[in-house]
């Protein structure tokens, strides 16, 4: 390990002593590896691999999930479906005229009474209704609602994106401190050097973190995302 003029508070030595960018760094590794889709398929896949003290030494905190995303994934293909069904079915977009039924008699869904002597029908005098097939309106309900739903997402994702990025417009004041801050390996606390008003006194992970998340203006994270302590990294 490359040897540093900043000396550890907490044990006066500097031969463990590493700048926390350069910890953070170290513990990011992007590892490639091999591996069948679900065809059978090879295929190459990289990912990022973090170690514990790196994700405890992070400047700002882990993005929102979107787990709620294949929620809308799910209804978005409820709706398509759901809405194609019931185009299909209920023949909703076929426009039927009252045609003939092949003896020039028009039909418009009723069966009509002829008159005795007589082979014209006598259309002012309808005998009943041939029952209507099904329009299937209830799969259009099913759609609607579904689509509703993706909207829904849609505008909650965009909320909790728009308010992380909102919370953490400030990182930039976080990153400045957090790059003048130094990590000793040997005792597992991190401290500052040369900072106006911070001191050099050793701090825990956790501490290390509020410090720096309350200059990015997003402290009150550090209690939700807690810093794993120096044994787990």
């Amino acid at each position: 390990m490359s040897r540093t003029r900043t000396t550890c508070p907490g044990c006066d030595r500097d031969d463990r002593v590493q700048a926390v960018p350069a910890v953070y760094l170290a513990g990011r590794d992007a590892v490639t590896s091999r591996e069948r889709n679900r065809d059978g398929d090879m295929r190459t896949v990289t990912r990022t691999v973090t170690t514990g003290l790196s994700d405890a030494l992070a400047p700002v905190p882990r993005p929102p999930t979107y787990g709620i995303v294949v929620l809308g994934v799910l209804a978005a293909f409820v709706s398509l479906a759901t809405f194609i069904g019931g185009a299909q079915a209920g023949h909703w977009f076929e426009d039927e005229p009252a045609g003939a039924d092949g003896d020039g008699v028009p039909r418009v869904g009723g069966v009509y009474l002829v008159p005795d002597g007589s082979t014209v029908p006598d259309y002012s005098q309808p005998l009943g209704s041939a029952a209507s097939p099904p329009d299937f309106a209830y799969l259009g309900l099913i759609s609607a609602a579904a689509l509703l739903a993706v909207v829904l997402v849609a505008v909650v994702v965009h909320r909790r994106r728009a308010a992380f990025v909102r919370l953490t417009r400030g990182r930039h004041r976080a990153e400045e401190l957090w790059s003048r801050g130094w990590y000793c390996h040997r005792c597992g606390t991190a401290h500052f050097a040369g900072v106006p008003g911070e001191d050099r006194a050793p701090l825990t992970l956790q501490r290390f973190r509020e410090r720096v998340w309350e200059h990015g203006g997003y402290g009150d994270l550090a209690a939700e995302q807690r810093a794993v302590d120096p044994g787990r990294s």
